[in-house]
């Protein structure tokens, strides 16, 4: 039986990690699903076709616009979710394009919300580095989950360290958390782009370091700047290129302060900032780099790494918990608060590594992400499935209650 299983827009800007998930996972369900599995984006009219394209090619016709699904509109419907347990119109909308499930993501669409929901919680950073976070900010990210699990959603999770922190933090979403790991497969047009010409392009030479991480602080790009001036005295000729986003919202000067501490060191020639690129031009100088570093303090499951193995890419990166789960093999881990670490492993990688692109390392890479992707696909699929035999308990409206958060 068809069930029809319903998105929006996860993040634009600043969070592409969202969106790149989403458009992933889409990926991921239109290879590797059943065909019963059909799903439907609702966007706002504010979404540009650049947003819109690549969901397009996929999706065909099931991409539904309407004034409901605005950014704007996001604060009345979150009052009228708390409030009044609903959005009548968004529900009408989302019940009349025959959707069974809906993934809420970043967003929360009532206690009273009757079509039965998965809430994604991609990690429970706010939880273990609140020093990263205003107090609002903070408030807001835990309140959202607070409600979605007292709304009796099922919750799905990326790793088995944020499954542990879902029912460590919030002992009610027991029975109902969902292990699913993400995995990247990557289409043809975003390999087409020849490594060596995505390196020359950039003007980057030939041994080079990759970090593609946004520029928010919490990803750590102060360790791997202090690392590259301890290996510039040991006199290697070290070179790190970053990209992604430079706006961290909750840290508006970040990349400023980045910029000014390379600067500092002396490190013009040393460490270079792309900002944002084209995806293609990303993969492209994974494909060519030594090797693919991600400093990162705390992450759900990271994308950085997931493309990275899919193409075969050697890994420097921060010895945190889901780093071990997500890529124990093959890779140069570093204490994140040391530089010095981060310099030592940076060092291993320049000594035995060599330049890409790697063709027979990502051909087995390639068959890899096949097999994980498939199975991505599947888990998911399981997921929905129970969602939707779950349906809404008529109860929820009796024993949700704002007290409780």
């Amino acid at each position: 039986m068809l069930m029809r299983v319903g998105f929006t827009l996860i993040g634009r800007q600043p969070w592409l990690g969202g969106y790149n998930y989403l458009l992933n996972l889409f990926r991921v369900l239109d290879k590797h699903a059943s065909d019963e599995i059909e799903p439907v984006l609702f966007v706002g009219n504010a979404s540009s076709n650049q947003d819109l394209d690549g969901f397009k090619k996929i999706l065909n016709n099931n991409v539904i616009v309407s004034h409901l699904f605005d950014h704007d509109y996001y604060g009345l419907l979150l009052v009228r979710s708390l409030i009044l347990g609903k959005d009548n119109g968004l529900e009408r909308v989302v019940k009349s394009h025959g959707v069974d499930v809906m993934f809420e993501a970043a967003t929360y669409y009532g206690w009273r919300f009757r079509v039965p929901t998965i809430a994604w919680i991609p990690d429970f950073q706010h939880r273990h580095l609140p020093d990263m976070f205003s107090t609002a900010a903070y408030w807001k990210r835990e309140l959202g989950i607070r409600v979605q699990i007292l709304s009796g959603r099922t919750i799905m999770l990326s790793s088995k360290n944020a499954k542990y922190d879902c029912e460590k933090f919030y002992p009610r979403a027991r029975g109902r958390t969902f292990l699913v790991p993400f995995a990247v497969e990557f289409p043809p047009d975003v390999l087409a782009k020849e490594p060596s010409e995505m390196r020359e392009q950039y003007q980057l030479p030939t041994d080079f370091i990759f970090l593609p991480n946004q520029f928010w602080k919490h990803k750590n790009h102060e360790v791997v700047i202090k690392a590259v001036r301890i290996l510039k005295d040991r006199g290697k000729n070290i070179m790190v290129a970053a990209s992604g986003q430079i706006e961290d919202p909750r840290h508006p000067q970040y990349y400023d302060n980045l910029q000014k501490l390379a600067r500092a060191l002396n490190l013009t020639g040393h460490f270079r900032f792309l900002g944002m690129i084209p995806y293609e031009d990303l993969i492209g100088l994974m494909r060519a780099s030594i090797a693919v570093i991600n400093p990162s303090l705390f992450e759900g499951w990271s994308t950085t790494v997931e493309e990275a193995k899919s193409l075969g890419v050697p890994l420097i990166l921060s010895d945190i918990p889901v780093h071990h789960e997500q890529a124990e093999e093959s890779s140069f881990f570093f204490d994140p608060t040391s530089p010095v670490s981060a310099a030592n492993a940076m060092e291993i990688a320049l000594d035995t590594c060599k330049p890409g692109p790697r063709f027979q390392e990502e051909e087995i890479a390639a068959s890899a992400a096949v097999n994980r992707s498939r199975v991505f696909g599947r888990d998911f699929e399981e997921v929905l499935r129970i969602t939707k035999a779950k349906k809404c308990k008529s109860d929820r409206r009796k024993t949700f209650s704002l007290r409780n958060l």
